[in-house]
């Protein structure tokens, strides 16, 4: 764009000597490096600040689907990349243990609640201990809860989405043998609830950046096309700034300056929800800053969206 400009005064400076309306001395043969100056420090890197432009990256937060019982898989009736539903089967664990179970402890309830009754009558009628009772009393309550748990093992046979999303990379087969060891994840579920767009500022050029500022952004998957949208919010911490619990000394590393993440939120919320997790695109916040540079970066951010016809990287 600072090129286009320069040419244009030197089109425009060509004309007025051209044509005689002013003289070609010294002054005007050296004004193009004076205007070119004037380009870089009063617009083109105050820009920088006043509407910074940055990498924008689609994510998905991706669930680890690890099923809370162990047992063989005898249907899965999900296909990979097929949206669901939350709640929808994902697959179903052979209940027929779990089931056995929840009877086996619904028998000795029934008998450990007959005992009970016994002993109550002997009590009240003087031929019982109390003992006895509160003993009785206390085997009933323990069935009951080891029943509840036996109840919601037997209900978690049965593995459902935990939101509205797709499985991906679906690996799993009626015969599997699964287990609930949480390092051990049998599919990944991606959730399409909430769509992350986040772009990479410049931490030199996030100083002016605010949520509900607006926003454009271009994008690999939908060339030509340029979207509005707001901040919602500035990341307060990256990688390098984080620290970790460890029991050794502080260990000196390379302190390098990471963008600033800024997570942004489309207009178009249909638009949205289709970009695919890892889209790709660029991005333009338009601060309170620097405000004659904002029409200068969304020419920019058109060509961008135009050459995203033809450039794939």
């Amino acid at each position: 764009m600072i090129v286009v400009l320069l040419n244009v005064y030197l089109v425009i400076l060509f004309c007025l000597v051209k044509f005689k309306v002013v003289r070609f001395n010294l002054f005007w043969k050296v004004s193009p490096v004076l205007v070119l100056l004037l380009l870089l420090i009063g617009l083109f890197i105050p820009m920088g600040w006043g509407a910074p432009q940055g990498t924008a990256l689609t994510v998905r937060n991706s669930v680890a689907i690890v099923p809370d019982v162990a047992g063989e898989v005898v249907e899965v009736p999900v296909t990979a990349n097929t949206p669901l539903k939350a709640g929808d089967v994902l697959f179903r664990i052979d209940p027929v243990p779990f089931k056995a179970k929840v009877d086996a402890l619904e028998a000795q309830l029934d008998l450990a609640q007959l005992r009970l009754s016994e002993t109550s009558r002997l009590q009240t009628t003087g031929a019982g201990r109390a003992f006895d009772t509160e003993q009785s009393q206390a085997e009933v309550e323990q069935l009951q809860a080891q029943l509840i748990g036996a109840k919601w093992d037997l209900e978690k046979t049965v593995v459902r989405a935990p939101a509205d999303g797709y499985v991906t990379n679906l690996a799993l087969r009626k015969g599997a043998r699964v287990s609930s060891l949480p390092l051990a994840p049998v599919m990944a579920f991606i959730d399409t609830a909430d769509t992350i767009i986040g772009i990479e500022v410049p931490q030199i050029n996030a100083r002016y950046v605010q949520p509900g500022q607006p926003v454009e952004a271009t994008f690999k998957f939908m060339p030509g096309k340029v979207y509005p949208g707001k901040v919602e919010s500035v990341l307060q911490a990256v990688a390098t700034g984080q620290a970790r619990v460890s029991g050794n000394a502080v260990t000196p590393e390379l302190i390098q300056s990471l963008p600033v993440v800024v997570r942004i939120k489309l207009d178009d919320a249909e638009f949205a929800d289709r970009l695919p997790a890892g889209s790709t695109g660029t991005a333009a916040i338009f601060t309170d800053h620097v405000q004659a540079a904002h029409v200068i970066r969304k020419v920019l951010l058109r060509q961008v969206a135009i050459t995203n016809y033809v450039n794939p990287f």
